[in-house]
């Protein structure tokens, strides 16, 4: 989950200083690994070079790759390793021709939707720094061609220690909801869609989170209550709205700099890094004795970029009711949106 941004480096043109006694720059993402958010309590950006001098070409370099990769998962069935071997072949860009032709549209379908529903996250925290004014790069979109969802996110930087208690709950909060109002109708359609008479085979099958088996129940009683879709039942839309709840889901837990970070730190403030201790302690235990080996990485960055979110601009910011309500009810989204077992591969 962002990752392949180097967390030091200025996404802006020009040297940076940090002023004395501030915090640094955060990271706000739609990643699917928590590194979307870097925590850098040691740097800060000139606020006027950061307005002045964003960088454009290097996001939407990113922004081509990451279209072409998300095609490619999609039109290889999100298996996008599966033509490996062929390259010793006389033709080697045949087998390669043949899946563009065959699943070209079904590639199509799925980057439009992927790209859709992480887009609007990146934008949802874009858009509310250029609300309140806070220095911020445009959307760094990371490929990743061997993934089966062919992405591993988004990240911006900005100027975080220029943001306030209520300025931080906003910019946190506004990227998951965004992301799900793409992701919730693409999901629904994906739903529909379903079907379930190829049976359950293939090397890959994604585990359903809770909305998924709630959606699925209401809208297909007739696929019973599964915990798992392979891939030999996938569609595109299902795909890329089940992709669009693991990246909310694991932005939305509540520990360092993800946008579940955020929020729990808006909502208790120094209270907070207790909530994120205690959560790293459960995941450590959870990914040892439930044997959830995908989510050990994450769980080592996360403990090298420390649990702890640095203190906002200003913590005495009241966020009133309206955000206190929100707040809490947006700590559901993790239990319903995340799938604990991630994508499952067959022996």
């Amino acid at each position: 989950m962002d990752e392949a941004h180097d967390a030091r480096s200025n996404p802006y043109e020009g040297p940076v200083r940090p002023p004395a006694g501030e915090a640094g720059v955060g990271h706000y993402g739609a990643s699917a690994y928590p590194l979307d958010e870097v925590r850098l309590e040691d740097l800060a950006f000139d606020s006027r070079r950061l307005e002045t001098r964003r960088r454009v070409m290097l996001p939407l370099f990113l922004l081509v790759a990451t279209c072409l990769s998300t095609f490619w998962a999609g039109a290889t069935d999100w298996t996008p390793t599966s033509l490996v071997g062929y390259e010793q072949a006389d033709d080697a860009l045949m087998p390669m021709r043949r899946m563009i032709v065959r699943n070209g549209g079904q590639g199509l379908a799925y980057m439009s939707a992927m790209m859709g529903i992480l887009l609007a996250h990146e934008m949802g925290h874009f858009l509310t720094t250029v609300y309140y004014r806070i220095p911020a790069s445009l959307p760094y979109c990371i490929p990743f061609p061997i993934n089966p969802l062919g992405t591993m996110g988004a990240v911006i930087s900005m100027a975080g220690f220029k943001a306030d208690r209520k300025q931080l709950f906003d910019i946190g909060l506004a990227g998951p909801l965004a992301g799900l109002v793409i992701a919730i109708p693409v999901l629904y359609f994906g739903i529909q869609q379903l079907d379930f008479k190829p049976g359950s085979y293939g090397g890959m099958a994604l585990d359903c989170p809770r909305l998924v088996r709630i959606m699925i129940s209401y809208m297909r009683p007739d696929l019973g209550n599964p915990e798992r879709v392979w891939i030999s039942q996938l569609n595109p839309l299902f795909m890329a709205g089940w992709g669009g709840l693991l990246i909310t889901g694991l932005n939305m837990l509540p520990v360092s700099q993800l946008d579940g970070g955020h929020v729990v730190y808006a909502l208790f403030r120094r209270r907070a890094h207790w909530i994120a201790r205690g959560f790293v302690i459960f995941a450590i235990a959870f990914v040892v004795l439930a044997d959830a080996t995908m989510w050990a990485l994450m769980l080592v960055l996360v403990i090298l970029l420390g649990a702890d979110h640095p203190p906002t601009a200003n913590d005495q910011v009241p966020l009133g009711r309206f955000r206190i309500a929100l707040g809490y009810l947006s700590l559901l989204i993790p239990f319903l949106c995340f799938p604990p077992r991630g994508i499952l591969f067959a022996p």
